[in-house]
């Protein structure tokens, strides 16, 4: 696949997106974005700076105070539109995916319309930002609360998921009468921005929403600048913890509101009465989904050992049998990875764990000769016998390993799912009820898979605690966070 392949040409771009205008970086450098399954260079986007982020605030600015104005239904028929282009152009924009994050297509195109389910949901809900009317405390007094948009707001969002991530939080912002400024991720640009021309092409008014690229050394200078201007109201990232404590450090000078999705450390729980099939089909899903790429993919998996080895055999068997390859291939299940350091962590976590004990069951290899492609390819992974010496029990290993811990009781399971700063998600297969709301009760995350590998909705809430961050993406609880509790006292009224 390369650039030019059957994608529609003017989603193709090369330029940031400013005020309704698509511009070069004024410092004229530029970004090269490159296929991760071949190594190739596929396109160049702007490498931004201070300025172009300023500008970009500029615009945002100015244009909020007409869109904030604007009738809830009138920004959910724009956001619907944006909606129906994006299914639309759905074969063009997962191709863009597959062909700068690697993922194959039918992965990308489930991307599309799961993406695309959040701005139609919240162009649904952006008619639903009620108040309240509260009781008198005195006569003659009305007492109200009304919902506002905080303003302009910024999002950064991660390579993974290029387009839904964009769309989780630029939706919502603009549903509640917010304007934007975005920068995706340096490997993954050409996704947001075939996004921001069909915002254009649905009729979203110029500086409502704007984007600007940058590279990984050039982000802490463009997103410095938003930190540090006072006229942005709120930042929404999703990335690594580090990260996110950086721009919550950054962000309190100014006190803006932050929405912080960042890493995960997922346990995955087998206990003695799941039914195991179900439970393997729900490890698959759950983790082998973009090649294990994924904030919310199980890290640590906990069989119960009176049934550790009918699942490890049955897992192992389904692992092996995952097709490789590049997402020009119709039958690749697993693309590549995004660079050289993401295969370079993984294969480090592996031989680390063999050299602390691990067997390998199935894997346990880059594929450097295999696929003949490119270099950024690992063989999906199962290691059995781990243990908690082992770093990939408290590093997220984001790749196609899947390491088996073996566990004994509950209450010794449930210990050491916990055993983390993190609490993003977690999962768990059981057929006792009594133990699905005893442990769903006791695990600190902020999402619960009950005999369930794949829970995301737009309908639902998804984010952690802990050191996974804070704050709501998706569902009416998502709404929330862009909007500002405003309370009217009137008085003199009897």
């Amino acid at each position: 696949m390369s650039a030019s392949t059957s994608i529609r040409p003017d989603l193709l771009r090369d330029r940031n997106f400013i005020g309704g205008i698509w511009c070069a970086g004024r410092e004229d450098a530029w970004l090269e974005v490159v296929d991760p399954a071949t190594g190739a260079v596929i396109g160049r986007v702007p490498d931004s700076g201070a300025v172009d982020a300023d500008e970009a605030v500029k615009a945002a600015s100015e244009a909020l105070p007409s869109w904030r104005a604007t009738t809830a239904r009138h920004r959910a028929q724009l956001l619907k539109r944006w909606h129906a282009r994006m299914l639309s152009s759905a074969e063009d924009l997962a191709k863009i995916i597959s062909l700068e994050q690697g993922k194959p297509l039918a992965e990308a195109l489930g991307e599309v319309a799961y993406g695309a389910s959040y701005v139609e949901w919240f162009a649904e809900e952006a008619v639903r930002a009620y108040g309240d009317i509260i009781p008198a405390a005195a006569e003659g007094r009305r007492m109200m609360v009304v919902k506002e948009p905080l303003g302009v707001v910024a999002a950064i969002t991660p390579w993974n998921f290029p387009l839904a991530m964009l769309a989780r939080k630029v939706a919502p912002a603009l549903a509640a009468g917010c304007t934007v400024i975005a920068k995706p991720a340096e490997d993954t640009p050409l996704t947001a921005l075939a996004m921001m021309r069909l915002a254009e092409e649905a009729g979203l008014p110029a500086g409502t929403v704007n984007l600007v690229t940058a590279s990984r050394g050039n982000a802490a200078v463009t997103v410095g600048a938003w930190l540090a201007d006072p006229r942005v109201r709120k930042i929404t990232f999703t990335g690594s913890t580090a990260v996110g404590k950086g721009l919550a450090r950054g962000s309190a000078e100014t006190l803006k509101k932050l929405s912080l999705e960042l890493g995960g450390n997922a346990p995955f729980i087998v206990f003695d009465d799941a039914d195991v099939c179900a439970a393997v089909d729900g490890l698959m899903r759950a983790k082998f989904r973009n090649g294990g790429q994924t904030c919310v993919s199980p890290n640590r998996v906990y069989v119960h050992d009176a049934v550790y080895d009918e699942f490890s055999r049955q897992l192992a068997a389904r692992v092996a049998a995952l097709h490789v390859g590049p997402a020009s291939l119709a039958e690749s299940e697993i693309g590549p990875m995004i660079n050289s350091r993401a295969v370079e962590k993984i294969d480090r976590h592996v031989r680390d764990a063999i050299v602390r004990g691990a067997t390998v069951l199935t894997g346990g290899l880059r594929l450097r000769d295999q696929i003949a492609s490119g270099p950024n390819y690992y063989a999906p992974t199962v290691l059995g016998e781990a243990n908690e010496q082992m770093t990939l029990a408290s590093e997220e290993t984001f790749g196609p390993v899947v390491a088996l811990f073996r566990f004994h009781s509950e209450e010794d399971v449930v210990r050491r799912a916990n055993d983390t700063p993190f609490g993003l998600a977690a999962y768990f297969y059981s057929r006792d009820v009594s133990r699905i709301w005893r442990v769903s009760g006791r695990l600190e995350t902020g999402i619960v898979g009950i005999n369930e590998g794949a829970f995301a909705s737009e309908a639902a809430p998804f984010g952690g605690i802990k050191e996974s961050g804070y704050g709501r993406e998706g569902s009416r609880y998502g709404l929330e966070e862009y909007l500002a509790t405003k309370y009217l006292c009137q008085g003199s009224l009897a």
